[in-house]
């Protein structure tokens, strides 16, 4: 997801984060005792964090040091994301589709089938500022024999809803997915890739041009900051990137991250979900 938009859509104009970063700093762990941690997104208008729990069926809010229980089931959330009007926006392993929460607390389906077929296991997820969806879609959490579909896709929901495209299917697991500050490109991380390839979005929101971005061995989650630097996870901990794709470095974490979302009222604090924790590290002083 955008830094500047953090995942609420609240603009907020962010400095450099890399130039102050300690690369020698590793994430403080603020919460545990999970089973394995996904899908961080930060909602400013809250002032709270939502991340997954997978196998707990759990989602999980954390606010003023704590975390506690959001919803339960979850139908298996994974990747999670806020639209343009702060609606949380999730993938469900469970029940294979992409799911959103209405104000009322409501959650509808947004995406389960393509061409008459049931979804692998939708994984993660980003929203666009004209409301288009964009998803992953490995068989993490769907057995073999109950798939449909015999590729992994990545996907777009038109922003009104009413149709699902399938965008790229060469992919050998899709993951996380970010998009660039003015949304001209999209990053998704191909985890047994073991590389995040960029696409140019044309103006029809499909892609186009698609190139390695950069190796990482088994990327997961990835988010961009203000100043078009890359975060993603990775085994080695939080690999950052500049534009042209150079490495800059790697934030260690105490466990393998498997996603990320910039927080905080300046948007200058990287929460981290590895797997039985949540952790977090101060991006400028």
């Amino acid at each position: 997801m955008w830094l500047k938009t953090v995942t609420s859509f609240i603009f907020v104009t962010a400095a450099s984060v890399v130039t102050a970063l300690d690369f020698n700093a590793t994430a403080e762990k603020v919460a545990g005792d999970f089973k394995f941690t996904e899908g961080p997104v930060w909602n400013a208008k809250r002032g709270e964090l939502l991340f997954s729990d997978i196998p707990t069926n759990r989602i999980y809010r954390f606010k003023n040091g704590k975390a506690e229980v959001f919803r339960e089931p979850s139908g298996n959330t994974n990747g999670n994301a806020l639209d343009n009007q702060s609606r949380l926006v999730s993938c469900e392993h469970g029940n294979r589709r992409v799911s959103r929460t209405e104000a009322d607390g409501t959650v509808v389906t947004l995406a389960n089938r393509y061409d008459g077929k049931r979804l692998n296991s939708p994984n993660d997820v980003v929203v666009k500022r004209d409301g288009a969806i964009y998803f992953t879609d490995p068989p993490y959490g769907v057995k073999k024999e109950l798939r449909e579909l015999d590729f992994q896709g990545v996907y777009r929901v038109s922003p009104d809803g009413k149709k699902v495209t399938l965008l790229v299917k060469d992919f050998i697991k899709p993951n996380g997915l970010a998009f660039s500050p003015d949304e001209k490109v999209l990053y998704i991380a191909d985890t047994e890739g073991n590389h995040i390839r960029a696409f140019d979005v044309a103006a029809d929101g499909t892609l186009t041009h698609g190139r390695v971005f950069c190796q990482v061995p088994r990327p997961d989650g990835v988010r961009v900051d203000s100043d078009g630097n890359l975060y993603s996870t990775a085994q080695t901990g939080v690999e950052v990137f500049s534009p042209k794709g150079d490495k800059l470095g790697v934030i260690k974490c105490p466990e393998q991250p498997a996603n990320l979302a910039f927080a905080g009222a300046d948007c200058q604090t990287l929460y981290i979900t590895a797997r039985t924790g949540l952790y977090r590290v101060r991006l400028s002083k």
